[in-house]
């Protein structure tokens, strides 16, 4: 039996290594800040569909409701940026405007640009860990943690937007400035904001491989097989699928808060039901049991969409969910699926043409 070079660790090393070098020289080849701006953009959609691919594709989790952690990033972000502009001893105007006379205790730690970076990572990713411990103890996985997802995410949209005074309700936090890292403006069109969410997706498509391929890894992917027969041999399910849930998490708060540095925007749009769905349909298409095509997944429909619904408007919802329907139909694993399959049929074929085309002594011993 001959392995499918699809499944050779040297050549997806090298596949990641050929595509994130081209994405690596993008800012050498083009000045024209608006692309760059757009590149970045998809980056942190790829970014998000690599978090789904983990939780999903290697843990099993399908987690329907990952603009959670995007949001909560992305408001933590937008916090920071927004007592960056703010002089002391003032409040945001919206605040103002609804009533409010002194800041609220829990937007004083986003004065400090380092703790209010750390905590928009921090509170999605711990968030990940109290509601995943709570579910995977109480055994509740499949269509039911899918819909118990969904339910979390609505809720917290609904809060967002009822606590108007303290988060400006439907019409979200406009920061006046870029972010600040120290004296450095980090200008959203700049290849500076390229080369950090570049630097944010290597960083965390390549900590997630790694980590599918360790020993932890090789559990995790049993337990999404065959959950009970991993828990009778003495593994701690809850465990595994709790980190694997909140590492999805941290990558995804990670991919809200890069989104706000490139939009400078955030609204309880992140929350809504059709984002989180979206992006599962991302990593669908260019296969969830692979990272990087999860991620090519969401270049290729984020870039369809910044052309063909210019064109079709709303009716690219529809193409998007027709072509969904397709992919479910034909390619269940995705674009990444059918690489496999050439890949392995090429290859069966070359072998089978040299043994073919052998001596007796050559090939096989009649």
């Amino acid at each position: 039996m001959t392995q499918n070079p699809y499944h050779n660790k040297k050549l997806q090393w090298l596949a990641y290594a050929l595509v994130f070098g081209l994405l690596g020289i993008v800012p050498f080849i083009t000045s024209d800040d608006f692309l760059l701006n757009q590149l970045a953009t998809y980056g942190i959609y790829g970014l998000l569909a690599v978090s789904i691919s983990l939780c999903w594709g290697s843990g099993g989790i399908l987690n329907l409701g990952q603009g959670i952690a995007f949001a909560l990033g992305a408001y933590g972000m937008a916090m920071t940026m927004q007592m960056q502009s703010q002089a002391p001893g003032t409040i945001p105007p919206f605040m103002a405007n609804n009533g409010l006379a002194d800041l609220p205790f829990y937007w004083e730690p986003f004065r400090n640009t380092a703790v209010g970076l750390g905590l928009a990572l921090f509170i999605p990713t711990l968030f990940y860990l109290i509601f995943g411990w709570l579910m995977f103890v109480a055994r509740v996985s499949g269509p039911f943690f899918a819909i118990m997802t969904l339910a979390i995410l609505s809720a917290l949209g609904t809060v967002f937007v009822a606590l108007q005074p303290y988060t400006n309700g439907v019409n979200g936090i406009s920061p006046p400035g870029s972010l600040m890292i120290g004296s450095f403006e980090i200008d959203p069109y700049s290849s500076t904001a390229y080369w950090i969410v570049f630097g944010l997706l290597l960083l965390f498509t390549f900590a997630a491989k790694l980590l599918t391929q360790s020993r932890f890894g090789l559990v995790v992917r049993a337990l999404k097989d065959d959950p009970e027969r991993v828990r009778f041999l003495g593994y701690n399910v809850a465990i595994y699928e709790t980190f694997v849930y909140a590492a999805s998490g941290l990558m995804a708060a990670a991919a809200g808060a890069s989104f706000v540095m490139l939009t400078q925007y955030v609204s309880p749009a992140q929350f809504d039901v059709g984002f989180s769905i979206s992006a599962v349909i991302w990593a669908a298409i260019g296969g969830r049991n692979s990272l990087l095509w999860a991620m090519i997944g969401a270049f290729m429909v984020q870039g369809a969409q910044s052309y063909a619904g210019d064109v079709f408007l709303d009716t690219w919802i529809l193409i998007l969910g027709f072509f969904f329907i397709l992919v479910v139909r034909f390619l269940p694993n995705g674009f990444s699926g059918l690489v496999e399959t050439i890949m392995g049929q090429l290859f069966s074929s070359r072998k089978d043409d040299h043994i073919l085309g052998a001596t007796p002594a050559e090939g096989v011993v009649k």
